[in-house]
């Protein structure tokens, strides 16, 4: 299941394991993608709290963690080609893995469609 935050996060589940990423509306809005800072692997991440940064060349931008847990996996792709959120935002250009503390918190989070609508009034 898939879902997304109003700050243009997308979320990822399966099974205890949650991926996350910016979505495509994101990455167009940043352009160009130079540089990706990914959290370190083993820390914890916040709900709404800075995950991620993601550097464009027109700004530099954090990515807020969906959900509060612990970061498993970092992709590292993104350090070899940051441009990967540009090409693939929401397939390989993902950002980190991570665990999920509290599966309550999915509950606040869009669903495909919601999340459409939602950019559709931006």
């Amino acid at each position: 299941m898939r879902y997304f935050t109003d700050e243009h996060e997308w979320i990822d589940v399966e099974g205890d394991v949650a991926t996350v990423g910016i979505t495509d509306y994101a990455q167009g809005q940043l352009g160009d993608i130079v540089f990706v800072e990914l959290p370190a692997v083993g820390s914890a991440v916040e709900k709404g709290k800075d995950a991620a940064v993601v550097e464009s060349v027109k700004a530099a931008s954090d990515v807020y963690a969906p959900i509060t847990g612990e970061v498993t996996e970092t992709n590292g792709a993104l350090e070899e080609d940051p441009a990967l959120v540009n090409s693939a935002p929401e397939g390989e250009g993902w950002f980190f893995k991570m665990t999920i503390a509290d599966a309550g918190q999915l509950e606040g989070l869009m669903d495909e469609a919601a999340y459409k609508d939602f950019v559709a009034g931006l």
